[in-house]
């Protein structure tokens, strides 16, 4: 199936694909078994370095694995922050950012899939129920056009999403936007090493599953330039690529069949952490 360069046309595909994650409860890119009672989901956040004492107090299927990293770590959150989460998901990174910045702080989750939003939105319950914390919000909307107020957010966090926008330089402009002056950014993200094979980048599929949309390093290292934020480091991590390449999901294993001989996955794909901040 061929990938239109409609933008409405592009969401649309992601929003109906991860819709049926959510209604099926199954992830994406993790995975197919995991050993001493973990979930195929935690084990492979896990693999990012979550802790796993946080995991505990998740909501069940809070976690969807779709991870490609741990921004949360990166971000060093404090108690009384304002997080936003850009494509949140079942709020898995919402719920562990609302651990860390506690009762005074605010974990706030933008997501365009409404069946993922209501999956959210009931999560949080029990979130609250186990933590004590009322400090989580889900809204719907596009990380495009984020539903938030102009410099109201100490941290944006984002945990492979923005490669999935059709009009990524406008995420970015708009994560510029929404950030309090010295506000700090913490995005981990699929990226390009160097361009892919027409026949994979051609695919919806490989789109849904975090790997046709990214960009190459440098086109993203321009667009946070042009948005306006500073400081910014790029820093590869490996751990995506080794779970996409062992993954016996056939999204992965078919998208990934359209590889040239003798050529891997980390030939064209890694994973990104991102940071970077308004300035002052």
């Amino acid at each position: 199936m061929s990938v239109t360069t409609d933008p409405e046309a592009i969401r649309e595909a992601v929003r109906d694909g991860y819709g049926r994650v959510a209604r099926e409860t199954q992830a994406c890119c993790g995975p197919e078994a995991s050993c001493c009672g973990e979930s195929p989901a935690d084990a492979l956040a896990r693999k990012f370095g979550y802790d796993a004492a946080e995991l505990a107090l998740l909501p069940e299927g809070a976690n969807m694995g779709l991870s490609c990293g741990n921004p949360t770590a990166m971000a060093s959150l404090r108690p009384g922050e304002v997080v936003l989460d850009l494509g949140s998901g079942g709020g898995f990174d919402v719920f562990i950012a609302g651990q860390k910045v506690g009762f005074t702080g605010h974990s706030i989750g933008v997501d365009m899939t409404p069946d993922i939003l209501a999956k959210a939105r009931r999560n949080a319950k029990t979130y609250a129920e186990r933590t004590g914390f009322g400090n989580v919000e889900f809204r719907l909307g596009e990380i495009e056009h984020l539903p938030v107020a102009d410099n109201s957010v100490d941290v944006v966090i984002s945990n492979c999403v923005i490669n999935l926008s059709p009009d990524k330089p406008q995420v970015w402009h708009e994560i510029a936007r929404v950030l309090k002056p010295g506000g700090r950014v913490s995005v981990s993200d699929i990226h390009l090493l160097q361009p892919l094979p027409e026949a994979l980048a051609a695919r919806i599929d490989a789109l849904v599953g975090c790997i046709a949309g990214a960009v190459l390093v440098e086109e993203t290292e321009r667009m946070i330039a042009e948005a306006g934020l500073i400081d910014c480091v790029l820093e590869r991590d490996n751990a995506f690529v080794e779970v996409a390449t062992s993954s016996s999901d056939p999204l992965h294993q078919e998208a990934l069949s359209a590889l040239p001989p003798g050529t891997t996955t980390a030939d064209y794909i890694t994973s990104l952490y991102i940071t970077a901040r308004k300035a002052e």
